[in-house]
């Protein structure tokens, strides 16, 4: 059997037709462009304003539950916060309770930013979501939290931002937060937590 036997032409057009990683980045790719077009404006990327409107807390939260928030691991985040933090946007600091842990703050300057930025991502939000069809956009959000943190979060909202933010998880894992542990904490989280 030749290697052109074993994967054929057809395996290629299912996975083009069905691969729900091919497509869920093919639709992060589009919709990043989309949020970055329209943010480049302010000087800011879509991965940026995500990263400073988690900072929008009561207290500076930890890095792991940035980190966790955004589902990147904790170097990546480091990397991300530099620009911010040669901006003005953002500090660091050492963790009261525990001097080991540090803490994110958003800055006047960053908080400017973020007020300047909120109005543009809400127009083009809207706009993607016109894209779709009614109702589509709940089914998707549901969708992609089931994905992200197993069948049990569908529904729910995690509670440790005041009001919730979909898709955070309070406090942190340590290590991989793709990984299984990341998972069984996101289902934990969720237990009894309303939807916003």
């Amino acid at each position: 059997m030749s290697t052109q036997d074993a994967i054929p032409f057809s395996l290629t057009l299912e996975v083009r037709d069905t691969c729900l990683c091919l497509h869920l980045q093919r639709a992060a790719r589009a919709v990043g462009r989309r949020f970055d077009a329209a943010l480049r404006p302010l000087g800011l990327t879509n991965g940026q304003f995500s990263l400073l409107m988690s900072l929008n807390r009561p207290e500076p939260p930890a890095i792991a539950s940035v980190s966790s928030l955004l589902a990147m691991d904790r170097t990546t985040l480091t990397a991300n916060l530099k620009p911010l933090r040669r901006r003005g946007l953002v500090e660091i600091s050492v963790d009261p309770a525990d001097r080991r842990a540090r803490r994110l703050r958003l800055t006047e300057p960053g908080r400017l930013a973020l007020a300047a930025a909120a109005p543009v991502w809400r127009r083009t939000h809207a706009e993607i979501e016109q894209l779709l069809q009614p109702d589509a956009s709940d089914r998707l959000r549901a969708g992609l939290r089931a994905l992200s943190y197993g069948p049990q979060a569908v529904g729910h909202a995690p509670g440790g931002i005041p009001g919730g933010i979909p898709g955070g998880i309070p406090g942190g894992i340590p290590g991989d937060v793709t990984g299984q542990a990341a998972g069984q904490a996101a289902r934990n989280q969720f237990a009894g937590t309303k939807l916003l």
